[in-house]
């Protein structure tokens, strides 16, 4: 990155040390020099998209394309892989993107991992937006897993279970081998393979209300939840309705990433964009 960026040849350089001590409403006049790409597909990225929308910032969207129905973005959007680490480092020089943020699921490795790659091949700064995880509360019946394989390993000796199956459609054909059970599945789209154990799927887009979530384990008779730890309020209602149901959960811990800038909210990030 430049030591100082042009403002619009009005007024000359400034330089960095000057730079931080500005706000965002002083810098609007710098915004022809910064284009952001947001790794999205999250509750957060969501809403960082809006705060940069309202701050006139040039800022694509990049959804992975792994759900037929996305929500729309008050920024430009981009759908589709970018064909590996090869390909984000080139979509990076030749957008000339000068930041970076990973607004992805918790459980995105392998774009998070790229960005990483990417941004210290170039030298494009990268940041996080990263949701904090859940943690443990008086009440809570939760067994620490490492991975998903752990996980599937623990229900395949288990005896037949109705679970609750939160992990998303990216691991199913790995709990496919833990047949015995009945597995209850709520997913943001139908499914796109078969899935051969007992199971139901009710298609929903969260946040989801404890109320309801407590309603749900009750109808469907379940003993146990299977979740990540992918955090945020939004999808915290399962976590909470299986306390008060005194239910067992088996919990995934977070994949370990790379070293990166974290922040928890937009606001932070936009703070890092303008001091970077």
């Amino acid at each position: 990155m430049p030591a100082f960026r042009v403002d619009d040849g009005a007024a000359g350089p400034v330089p960095v040390r000057e730079r931080k001590k500005l706000g965002w409403c002083n810098l609007t006049k710098f915004h022809s020099s910064l284009r952001v790409l947001i790794l999205g597909g999250t509750a957060e990225a969501t809403a960082l998209a809006q705060l940069a929308a309202e701050r006139r910032l040039d800022a694509v969207f990049s959804y992975a394309g792994r759900v037929d129905s996305l929500r729309p973005q008050p920024v430009p959007v981009r759908v589709g892989g970018f064909g590996g680490l090869a390909g984000l480092t080139a979509y990076l020089r030749e957008e000339h993107m000068t930041h970076v943020v990973d607004a992805t699921h918790p459980f995105a490795v392998q774009i998070s991992r790229h960005a990483v790659a990417a941004c210290a091949e170039i030298g494009v700064p990268l940041a996080a937006l990263t949701r904090p995880p859940w943690r443990r509360r008086q009440g809570d019946r939760w067994q620490d897993v490492r991975d998903v394989a752990e996980a599937v390993g623990m229900l395949a000796g288990m005896k037949p279970r109705r679970v609750l199956l939160a992990t998303g459609r990216g691991n199913l054909s790995d709990f496919a081998y833990a047949d015995r059970h009945f597995y209850l599945l709520r997913l943001v789209a139908p499914l796109a393979a078969p899935f051969a154990p007992a199971h139901e799927v009710i298609v929903a887009r969260g946040p989801f209300r404890f109320e309801d979530d407590l309603a749900l384990l009750q109808a469907y008779a379940i003993d146990l939840v299977v979740s990540k730890n992918a955090g945020g309020q939004p999808a915290r209602a399962k976590i909470d309705a299986a306390r008060a149901l005194d239910l067992p959960m088996l919990m995934i811990r977070r994949p370990r990433l790379p070293e990166r800038a974290e922040y928890a909210t937009p606001k932070e990030v936009l703070d890092w964009i303008a001091h970077v």
